[in-house]
């Protein structure tokens, strides 16, 4: 997966789940790595990571 594909899908799941969309995204990374989908696992590890990102810093 490219990152302009990884920014839509993050962007998207985003849109769809607000603030679990990370959460949502490492629920399937974790599903892909038990399936042993390695590949996939992958690129749900960089969505995630983009999500992160596009939320910006935590606040406490």
């Amino acid at each position: 997966m490219d990152a302009i594909q990884t920014t839509q899908y993050a962007r998207a799941l985003l849109s769809a789940h607000g603030g679990k969309a990370e959460l949502e995204a490492a629920q399937k990374m974790r599903a892909c790595e038990e399936a042993g989908k390695h590949d996939e696992a992958r690129d749900w590890s960089k969505i995630r990571s983009a999500i992160s990102e596009m939320r910006g810093p935590r606040q406490s």
